[in-house]
């Protein structure tokens, strides 16, 4: 139980200050506002949102509940996660967050949130590769790498 308690309490900073906080300064800094109309590109942003935003969650979940600890560097799994959304990408959760900030820039049709989604997940791909992935592999060796041969970084190598 506490571990989840843990868990909410980084994923809410987390998602509170990147995709809620940041978000929400560019909006107000470029004077943009939620459309007076819901049209396409609203439905379409509030679908990839959603999913998105769902797909961390579940992310989240693993990782209490499989891993044994939270997404938080300084408090990572004390298992290696490869079910759930880990079964088909190894890193679902940055992948469901950049879709959630996708989707809200698409609903109110700002490009500088949609340059922020691009910039964070650049900055997400360069913690992986500078950070999480070498943590990964000292910490669960050939079971990691092993994972790593199976399973693709962003993209699914295969669906099984």
């Amino acid at each position: 139980m506490f571990v989840l308690a843990r868990a909410i309490t980084y994923a809410t900073l987390f998602v509170g200050f990147l995709l809620v906080f940041l978000p929400a300064r560019i909006l107000d800094a470029f004077g943009l506002r939620a459309p007076a109309d819901m049209g396409l590109s609203q439905y379409a942003g509030v679908l990839l949102a959603a999913a998105g935003g769902g797909l961390a969650l579940s992310c989240i979940l693993t990782f209490v509940v499989i891993g044994k600890g939270t997404p938080a560097p300084f408090d990572p799994p004390r298992r290696l996660v490869v079910s759930g959304p880990y079964r088909w990408v190894r890193n679902p959760m940055y992948l469901g967050a950049g879709g959630a900030l996708f989707g809200a820039a698409l609903f109110y049709g700002a490009l500088p949130l949609a340059a922020y989604a691009a910039l964070f997940l650049i900055a997400m791909h360069l913690f992986v590769l500078g950070y999480e992935e070498p943590t990964l592999r000292e910490t669960f060796g050939a079971d990691y790498e092993t994972y790593c041969r199976r399973v693709g970084r962003w993209y699914p190598r295969h669906l099984s």
